[in-house]
């Protein structure tokens, strides 16, 4: 299994285990997703204040779009496109693991996955980070 964007999240050791993303964090407390090295967007700080933080993939949803049509023509529509405030606090955006005709309340548990998005030259598995509502108990 290989991932299509190492330097964004990790692979988790285990099926049942969730991907981290590989954001910041700010001497400040301030926490951020994607990782950056320009300095704090909150106090601006810069240098050893901001250091390296793995985020877990888990949160709640607050907004999300079901495209039907998309001018690329290596991602084939429906899909839907979610914004998930992690636990940790950064917003991030990205697709949920399978198209939905009905919406997702706002609000709604999630959790990161990785999920197949195509296969390498030599037959493995290319794999992307993705979100999915997690059940109510």
């Amino acid at each position: 299994m290989r991932t299509l964007k190492p330097d964004l999240y990790t692979t988790p050791e285990s099926p049942t285990s969730v991907p981290e993303l590989r954001g910041g964090r700010c001497r400040c407390g301030y926490v951020f997703f994607p990782m950056q090295s320009y300095g704090c967007e909150k106090c601006g700080l810069t240098g050893e204040a901001v250091t390296p933080a793995l985020l877990r993939s888990e949160g709640s949803l607050t907004a999300s779009a079901r495209v039907l049509l998309h001018a690329a023509k290596d991602r084939t529509p429906p899909f839907v496109v979610v914004a998930v405030r992690l636990d940790a606090g950064p917003v991030v955006r990205s697709l949920l693991d399978r198209d939905r005709a009905e919406q997702l309340p706002i609000g709604t548990r999630m959790r990161g996955l990785l999920t197949e998005v195509g296969k390498a030259d030599d037959g493995e598995a290319i794999v992307d980070l993705r979100f999915t509502p997690v059940p109510s108990a």
